[in-house]
């Protein structure tokens, strides 16, 4: 068990949250939500000891053993990967480390052998026999091979570094589990396989995360980090939404209702109040509206973006033919001879494990790369707007504030216009001339989002467009995606995502693809399918 007690923090005068006071126990998964900003990540590092907070403290079981998705990807380099995964249980480690020392003693000693022999009880009582089998097991199903298993970390690229960082935070049965977006840079088979995992784990998880499905798969409370404070309710995050709502609608309609009473008591005490026969009654009024309190309703840290693509025209019948792309990258053939038509007004997800090949597919309709064989044809009719997974090249390196960068990609000349763009984005006021080169990775975003919304295409390519956003921006990103009457292409991790927008899923596997037309759930249900089928 872990528990804030009275907990305060504050950065440059400013509370974050204050007197928090909150029990995690075992059994029980807890989400932490909010806005971009608000203090979920600063309160998991409270809650691991990285940092002090202002008042109060933080307690635990004594003898429990805490663990925590770590987020500098350069930490292990010196490490092979499996070794890394082991460090997650530190004891273990350091069992192993002192049995080697004494194995390798030229004058092994009876003391030396007692020594060993407790070693070794100790040891077998961790599992450590099966220690790298699990390690390796974890790594496979994250999405790790086994050849990169016996390498350096430091060798890795940094999607695989997240996911052996992830599988070290989870092995070896901590009791207590704190991960902040363990999500990120996973594919949705791997984020399937942390999901039973997380059911399955009998001891206390903290969670940070946008996954909307994520969240209300494994968790069992929902923390929320609003008003400056951290409120915990029992049931995933649909029911905390649920509520909230409803909290919200029935304290307004409360407010209106006050609103018309105190309005009604002020009219019959300024009427009657020099009347000597109703002077009693305006006594009681006056009571009557001393009672009656408005309800407070703080201002929220939760602010919802405006997204609404609106196409300049409709595309014709013919919209995208894919014959036989191949690409090699790095020595590895990424596409190989992939063949498919998009129809007019589909909206189709492409999943797959290979980030890389779904991010080339994308680039080479674009045309950013050129495919080695194979070719792409766009209807006529079609205008093309893309929303890259790397958009650093749209920002380094540019000193414009956001008024002149947004003006580089619209014929709107009015700096009222641009601006009034740039509000629903969330870029009110001084805001909107921050300088481009400075955003934060979600106000990049929010501008890319901006950009197509001007660009009026008929045809939307976006790669994991929900990488950064909050949780309110990636509802708003994904309403908008329902309501766009033209063709979407899009990748995602986001289950919700996928399943709310897509009615068509393309997988992108090795020298194959699997196309079906239908929902993100119906495509799972049909793949677990053929998986049985196979045993």
């Amino acid at each position: 068990m872990i528990q804030a007690n009275n907990v305060t923090v504050q950065f440059g005068g400013k509370a974050l949250f204050e007197r928090v006071n909150a029990v995690f126990s075992p059994g029980n998964c807890y989400g932490i939500i909010g806005a971009n900003g608000a203090g979920k990540s600063t309160f998991l590092k409270v809650l691991s000891g990285e940092l002090e907070p202002q008042k109060g403290e933080v307690s635990m079981t004594p003898g429990e053993r805490l663990s925590v998705l770590e987020q500098d990807h350069f930490k292990y380099d010196e490490y092979e990967v499996v070794r890394t995964v082991l460090m997650g249980n530190p004891r273990l480690i350091e069992i192993m480390e002192e049995k080697d020392a004494l194995y390798a003693k030229p004058d092994f000693s009876e003391e030396d052998g007692i020594k060993a022999g407790e070693l070794e009880a100790e040891f077998a009582d961790l599992d450590g026999w099966n220690a790298e089998a699990d390690a390796e097991f974890m790594l496979n199903k994250l999405g790790v091979k086994d050849e990169f298993h016996y390498i350096k970390m430091a060798d890795l690229a940094t999607d695989l570094k997240v996911k052996v960082l992830l599988a070290k935070a989870l092995f070896g049965n901590p009791d207590i589990l704190l991960l902040d977006e363990p999500t990120n840079h996973l594919d949705l088979s791997a984020i399937r396989w942390l999901e039973n995992f997380l059911l399955d784990f009998e001891n206390t998880v903290i969670v940070v995360s946008h996954d909307r499905h994520f969240l209300n798969k494994v968790c069992t409370h929902i923390c929320d980090v609003d008003f400056g404070k951290i409120q915990m309710y029992a049931g995933n995050y649909d029911f905390w939404y649920e509520y909230t709502q409803m909290r919200q609608r029935q304290q307004r309609d409360q407010n209106k209702k006050n609103e018309q009473k105190i309005k009604e008591l002020q009219e019959f005490i300024q009427r009657f109040s020099a009347n000597a026969s109703k002077s009693k009654q305006a006594t009681s009024r006056k009571k009557q509206l001393d009672a009656l309190e408005m309800i407070d309703m703080p201002v929220s840290s939760r602010r919802f973006p405006y997204v609404d693509f609106k196409p300049d025209r409709a595309c014709g019948n013919d919209l995208l033919r894919v014959d036989s792309l191949t690409k090699t990258i790095a020595g590895r053939k990424v596409l190989d001879n992939i063949s498919f038509v998009i129809h007019p007004r589909e909206k189709v997800a492409f999943v797959g494990s290979d980030a890389v090949a779904k991010t080339t597919l994308f680039k080479i309709l674009m045309g950013e790369e050129e495919p080695d064989s194979g070719s792409f044809k766009w209807g006529v009719t079609t205008s093309q707007e893309y929303f890259p997974s790397d958009n650093s090249r749209y920002f380094d390196g540019v000193d414009y504030n956001l008024i002149d960068w947004l003006r580089q990609y619209t014929t709107e000349t009015l700096e009222t216009d641009i601006r009034s763009w740039l509000g629903r984005m969330l870029f009110s006021g001084d805001d909107a001339l921050k300088r481009a080169n400075v955003l934060s990775g979600g106000e990049r975003v929010r501008c890319m989002l901006c950009k197509m919304m001007l660009s009026g295409a008929n045809v939307l390519l976006l790669d994991e467009p929900t990488n950064h956003l909050d949780l309110e921006s990636i509802t708003a990103l994904n309403n908008g995606l329902i309501r766009y009457s033209e063709t979407v292409l899009f990748t995602s991790h986001d289950h919700q995502f996928i399943e709310t927008i897509a009615n068509r899923i393309i997988e992108i596997s090795g020298p194959t693809i699997i196309d079906r037309k239908g929902t993100y759930e119906e495509f799972l249900a049909a793949f677990d399918e053929e998986q049985l089928k196979k045993y």
